[in-house]
């Protein structure tokens, strides 16, 4: 079972509408026309465990300060749910990336960049 068709994702105050171009049995990819931005939802399961995904990349061109040289590069920001078969109800789960995601401010995500551990 998919997610809707299509999926959005706001940045910046700004909608980001993204059709679903692929469905390959437990991955779907979801991007844009012009291809900036690309939602990737996937499961896998290994033994009795499954990591579900959900990534968020952006394309963009660049430019190489040195060379002053145009290219495409992206950023990619997701998050893994990496669960055992039983012992973990979806309310644990969900109180836990909602955890997560709350600890992500601002000033946090500034430190991650920053390379701080």
């Amino acid at each position: 079972m998919a997610f809707t068709d299509p999926q959005s994702v706001t940045i910046n105050s700004v909608a980001k509408s993204m059709p679903r171009v692929k469905i390959d049995g437990q991955l779907s990819v979801y991007q844009n026309s012009d291809e900036s931005w690309k939602m990737t939802l996937s499961h896998q399961a290994s033994g009795t465990r499954t990591r579900s995904m959900a990534r968020l990349d952006q394309r963009k061109v660049v430019t190489d300060p040195l060379t002053a040289a145009n290219d495409y590069d992206f950023l990619g920001v997701y998050l893994v749910i990496d669960r055992p078969s039983y012992g973990f109800s979806v309310t644990e789960v969900e109180q836990i990336v909602a955890g997560l995601v709350a600890w992500l401010t601002t000033g946090n995500v500034d430190k991650l960049y920053g390379k701080e551990s």
